[in-house]
Protein backbone atom coordinates (compact mmCIF):
# COMPACT_ATOMS: atom_id res chain seq x y z
CA UNK A 1 0.00 0.00 0.00
CA UNK A 2 1.18 3.50 -0.76
CA UNK A 3 1.05 6.31 1.75
CA UNK A 4 -1.32 9.13 0.91
CA UNK A 5 -1.00 12.84 1.51
CA UNK A 6 -3.47 13.89 4.21
CA UNK A 7 -5.10 17.34 4.21
CA UNK A 8 -7.64 18.79 6.64
CA UNK A 9 -11.27 19.70 6.00
CA UNK A 10 -12.10 23.12 7.40
CA UNK A 11 -15.13 24.43 5.49
CA UNK A 12 -18.65 23.72 6.70
CA UNK A 13 -19.75 22.86 3.14
CA UNK A 14 -17.19 20.03 3.02
CA UNK A 15 -18.49 18.59 6.31
CA UNK A 16 -22.09 18.79 5.06
CA UNK A 17 -21.18 17.04 1.80
CA UNK A 18 -19.49 14.23 3.75
CA UNK A 19 -22.60 13.90 5.95
CA UNK A 20 -24.65 13.18 2.81
CA UNK A 21 -22.22 10.42 1.77
CA UNK A 22 -21.64 6.93 3.13
CA UNK A 23 -21.78 6.62 6.93
CA UNK A 24 -20.75 3.91 9.38
CA UNK A 25 -21.14 4.08 13.17
CA UNK A 26 -19.21 2.07 15.71
CA UNK A 27 -19.22 2.14 19.50
CA UNK A 28 -16.64 4.91 19.66
CA UNK A 29 -16.97 6.92 16.45
CA UNK A 30 -18.96 7.64 13.32
CA UNK A 31 -17.16 7.71 9.99
CA UNK A 32 -18.56 9.66 7.03
CA UNK A 33 -17.11 9.34 3.53
CA UNK A 34 -17.67 11.07 0.20
CA UNK A 35 -15.65 11.64 -2.98
CA UNK A 36 -13.57 14.82 -3.05
CA UNK A 37 -14.94 17.32 -5.59
CA UNK A 38 -11.49 17.92 -7.10
CA UNK A 39 -10.35 14.30 -6.94
CA UNK A 40 -6.61 13.79 -6.52
CA UNK A 41 -5.85 10.05 -6.27
CA UNK A 42 -2.82 10.65 -4.06
CA UNK A 43 -4.54 12.87 -1.51
CA UNK A 44 -7.24 12.44 1.10
CA UNK A 45 -8.93 15.09 3.21
CA UNK A 46 -10.08 14.50 6.76
CA UNK A 47 -12.16 16.42 9.27
CA UNK A 48 -13.03 15.92 12.92
CA UNK A 49 -16.09 16.99 14.85
CA UNK A 50 -17.62 16.51 18.28
CA UNK A 51 -21.04 17.76 19.33
CA UNK A 52 -22.06 18.99 22.75
CA UNK A 53 -23.47 15.53 23.45
CA UNK A 54 -19.87 14.39 23.96
CA UNK A 55 -19.42 16.77 26.88
CA UNK A 56 -17.97 20.16 27.72
CA UNK A 57 -15.28 21.89 25.64
CA UNK A 58 -12.45 20.08 27.40
CA UNK A 59 -14.06 16.69 26.70
CA UNK A 60 -14.80 17.56 23.06
CA UNK A 61 -11.21 18.67 22.48
CA UNK A 62 -9.86 15.51 24.09
CA UNK A 63 -12.17 13.36 21.94
CA UNK A 64 -10.99 15.13 18.78
CA UNK A 65 -7.33 14.71 19.80
CA UNK A 66 -7.91 10.98 20.23
CA UNK A 67 -9.62 10.79 16.83
CA UNK A 68 -6.77 12.72 15.19
CA UNK A 69 -4.22 10.31 16.67
CA UNK A 70 -6.18 7.26 15.51
CA UNK A 71 -6.67 8.73 12.04
CA UNK A 72 -2.98 9.59 11.73
CA UNK A 73 -2.07 5.95 12.32
CA UNK A 74 -4.75 4.39 10.08
CA UNK A 75 -5.85 6.67 7.23
CA UNK A 76 -2.53 7.21 5.43
CA UNK A 77 -2.26 3.43 5.02
CA UNK A 78 -5.90 2.36 4.62
CA UNK A 79 -7.62 5.44 3.20
CA UNK A 80 -8.49 5.86 -0.46
CA UNK A 81 -7.20 8.79 -2.44
CA UNK A 82 -9.70 11.25 -3.81
CA UNK A 83 -12.05 10.95 -0.84
CA UNK A 84 -13.08 13.07 2.13
CA UNK A 85 -13.39 11.46 5.57
CA UNK A 86 -15.11 12.96 8.60
CA UNK A 87 -14.71 11.37 12.03
CA UNK A 88 -17.47 12.23 14.47
CA UNK A 89 -16.75 11.72 18.17
CA UNK A 90 -19.17 9.87 20.39
CA UNK A 91 -19.24 9.76 24.19
CA UNK A 92 -17.48 6.38 24.08
CA UNK A 93 -14.54 8.02 22.25
CA UNK A 94 -13.35 9.41 25.58
CA UNK A 95 -13.29 6.17 27.56
CA UNK A 96 -12.47 3.52 24.92
CA UNK A 97 -8.97 2.05 24.96
CA UNK A 98 -6.88 3.59 22.16
CA UNK A 99 -6.16 0.21 20.54
CA UNK A 100 -9.91 -0.47 20.41
CA UNK A 101 -10.52 3.00 18.98
CA UNK A 102 -8.03 2.26 16.18
CA UNK A 103 -9.70 -1.11 15.51
CA UNK A 104 -13.12 0.59 15.38
CA UNK A 105 -11.75 3.00 12.79
CA UNK A 106 -10.24 0.19 10.70
CA UNK A 107 -13.52 -1.73 10.80
CA UNK A 108 -15.53 1.35 9.86
CA UNK A 109 -13.14 2.07 6.97
CA UNK A 110 -13.49 -1.47 5.67
CA UNK A 111 -17.29 -1.24 5.86
CA UNK A 112 -17.62 2.14 4.12
CA UNK A 113 -15.19 1.13 1.39
CA UNK A 114 -17.15 -2.08 0.78
CA UNK A 115 -20.40 -0.12 0.62
CA UNK A 116 -18.82 2.40 -1.76
CA UNK A 117 -17.62 -0.43 -4.00
CA UNK A 118 -21.10 -1.97 -4.05
CA UNK A 119 -22.71 1.33 -4.98
CA UNK A 120 -20.12 1.92 -7.71
CA UNK A 121 -20.98 -1.47 -9.22
CA UNK A 122 -24.67 -0.58 -9.16
CA UNK A 123 -25.69 -3.08 -6.49
CA UNK A 124 -28.22 -2.26 -3.80
CA UNK A 125 -26.72 -1.06 -0.52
Amino acid sequence: MTRLIVDRLKNRADFLRAARGVRRSTASLTLELCPTPEADPGRIRIGFTASRKVGNAVSRNRAKRRLRAAAASVLPLHGRGGHDYVLVARTETLSRRFADLVEDLKGALKAVHARLDRSNRGEKT
